[in-house]
């Protein structure tokens, strides 16, 4: 090969050189980053109003995580409806518009959703137990569950369709020992504002309701409760207008925050 030759190719090889440069400047690459760059996911924000149905008994808990999840979530509302899970089954089946239906049993939630107001599976995220309530001081001296049965005993329980209610009975069961109450009320709230007004002398709530009253009543704890015990299941609402805020606030009642308030009112894990 000449000199001439050899000069030739040398030329070709720096501006072939210069010329892969250039290219890799101008589209922003090295020659060692061959790799496409990850990507961020984006988070979608969670705006609008989320409609919950939930059990009486868990009124001052999801008042709670309803108002944490508008501060994590700006631009969003979270209302609810508070009532007997049962009365709000039947407010569902019957079309009243909500995004998340929360039950105090299984049973109520079982009958939302076979008549398919539902959308998606049902998530446990907590338990409760039965205690006895009684005005401060316990003026009646009530110490058991046989006592509700005594003789001028005013006691007053929940409806048996209500999840409270269905609950008592099984403890009724379980004991042999029948109650004879003066009223059977829609929800454990109904019962806990007789005993704290003094028109009973005893109620049968949940061990939160009880912790939840403050110092408006006492508790009698009851060993044959443990025997009853509900399980609470949270689940979307298929035809529910906030779909994506209903499936953020289910997460974030079964998660970290939710449990963190749940337990601290007196609930169990399933």
């Amino acid at each position: 090969m000449t000199i001439i030759g050899m000069r030739t190719r040398s030329r070709l090889a720096i501006a072939g050189t210069a010329l892969a440069a250039v290219l890799l400047a101008a589209t922003g690459c090295s020659a060692t980053a061959s790799a496409p760059a990850t990507q961020t996911p984006t988070k979608h924000a969670i705006t609008g109003t989320i409609t919950v149905f939930a059990a009486a008994s868990l009124t001052k808990t999801f008042t709670e995580l309803g108002r944490e999840f508008e501060k994590v979530n700006p631009g969003s509302t979270v209302t609810f409806s508070f009532a007997g899970s049962s009365d709000l089954v039947t407010q569902l089946n019957g079309g009243a518009p909500a995004d998340v239906f929360a039950s105090a049993d299984e049973n109520n939630m079982k009958k939302a959703v076979g008549a398919g107001v539902t959308g998606g599976d049902p998530v446990d995220f907590a338990t409760n137990v039965l205690a006895i309530a009684v005005p401060p001081g316990n003026p009646a001296h009530i110490t058991s569950w046989a006592d509700l049965a005594k003789a001028g005993v005013k006691t007053v329980v929940c409806a048996p369709q209500v999840p409270c209610g269905a609950a008592t009975a099984k403890v009724e069961a379980n004991t042999g020992v029948t109650l004879t109450p003066v009223s059977q009320e829609s929800s454990v709230t109904d019962v806990l504002g007789k005993v704290s007004s003094g028109e009973a002398d005893a109620g049968v709530v949940y061990v939160t309701d009880v912790k939840g009253a403050g110092k408006s009543v006492d508790s009698v704890p009851f060993p044959e409760a443990k025997d009853v015990v509900n399980t609470y299941p949270i689940v979307a609402i298929r035809q529910g207008p906030n779909a994506t805020g209903a499936a953020a606030f289910i997460a974030f009642v079964t998660g970290p925050e939710g449990k963190k308030v749940l337990e601290a009112a007196g609930f169990g894990t399933p």
